[in-house]
């Protein structure tokens, strides 16, 4: 099956945040705006939970999330100018895949 974006009702240039995204898919499975919360939620939590296990998420055609492992560095305080230690961290990355790559071109 191949990914498809399409939202017709937001306009060129404009961000798409939390509250559109539940209207879209609201209109697109004809459920009721809560239901649709319900289910985006859902997919956001199961996708941050799977990855504070330090595990990947993989939607085929559309692409995979994962966690990156930053390690310790030393930076600049930009009001200072003084030297600091930024500690180790995890960040989220994601990788698009060739489904969404050809939805955009």
């Amino acid at each position: 099956m191949a990914f498809r974006v399409s939202i017709h009702h937001i306009e060129q240039g404009a961000n798409v945040n939390k509250t559109d995204l539940i209207d879209k898919v609201a209109v697109t499975t004809d459920l009721n705006k809560a239901s649709a919360a319900r289910a985006v939620e859902a997919v956001l939590e199961t996708i941050a939970s799977t990855l504070r296990q330090g595990d990947s998420v993989t939607l085929s055609g559309f692409g995979t999330f994962s966690v990156s492992n930053r390690s310790q560095r030393t930076g600049r305080n930009p009001r200072t100018g003084e030297m600091i230690t930024i500690p180790a961290s995890k960040a989220p990355k994601f990788k698009s895949g060739k489904g969404l790559k050809d939805a955009l071109n």
